[in-house]
């Protein structure tokens, strides 16, 4: 599942929102693409977002930036145990769709930019900076170069930061992750591919920085609907270490 629409995108693309009568849930479709679901409170029900939600939490990340908006459901979920958000994304449409579905806040600092320009347009530090965006059925090309990445560093906080980047994996035998961690590995000593091996069509998590004590991230948020389902995921993840420096 994508949870961004895109940093690459020219003109917003059509998109349909879906709800489930029954329960309340929604989902947000974006060109055949499967771009964010959540119960009717607006927690995600992506089981990869509530990885990405335990290892925030794990690293007590205050303030976080987001490339790629999506159904905002990360950035509500954080919001509600008092994280400061800001979210970057080049179609408008995303965060019209993410507040009047999904119950984003309207206090988020919401910025209709490109990730890259974005970055070095401010000066501000981050504890932790997430990239989800993609165009079309990838991150644009331009959010995975080394010099991204070193601009990405530049806007972490010195210490106890971390960056993080989800990927679609096709299976075990796509090795997009490891070619993707060792880009990161010229610029962060330490890098950890979170995974759930043996699916097919799964998310990664790619996540650089701060990251040598953390753990397998656990249900910390419970939506209303596949409690079983992402507890379930959240237990098969495993770390690969692509690098942890001494």
């Amino acid at each position: 599942m994508k949870n961004g629409t895109g940093n690459g995108a020219q003109h917003p693309a059509p998109f349909a929102i879906e709800q489930n009568n029954a329960t309340g849930s929604i989902s947000y479709w974006q060109m055949g693409d499967h771009q964010s679901q959540a119960d009717k409170d607006g927690t995600s029900l992506a089981e990869y977002v509530h990885a990405l939600y335990g290892l925030i939490r794990q690293g007590k990340c205050r303030d976080v930036l987001m490339i790629g908006c999506g159904g905002g459901t990360l950035a509500t979920m954080l919001h509600r145990v008092g994280v400061r958000v800001t979210i970057v994304d080049v179609d408008p449409t995303a965060f019209a769709i993410a507040q009047h579905y999904f119950h984003m806040p309207d206090a988020f600092a919401c910025h209709v930019m490109d990730g890259a320009r974005f970055l070095r347009r401010t000066a501000h530090k981050y504890d932790a900076i997430v990239l989800d965006a993609y165009a079309g059925e990838a991150i644009p090309a331009h959010l995975l170069r080394p010099g991204f990445f070193d601009l990405v560093k530049s806007r972490l906080k010195a210490r106890k930061a971390m960056f993080l980047i989800n990927l679609i994996v096709n299976g075990d035998e796509d090795r997009a992750p490891e070619r993707i961690g060792r880009k990161l590995r010229k610029s962060w000593r330490n890098v950890r591919i979170l995974d759930v091996p043996h699916w097919q069509c799964r998310n990664a998590i790619a996540v650089a920085g701060a990251v040598r004590d953390l753990r397998r991230p656990r249900l910390l948020l419970r939506p209303k609907q596949r409690v079983r389902s992402i507890r379930n995921y959240l237990k098969e993840t495993e770390f690969r270490d692509l690098g942890l420096g001494a």
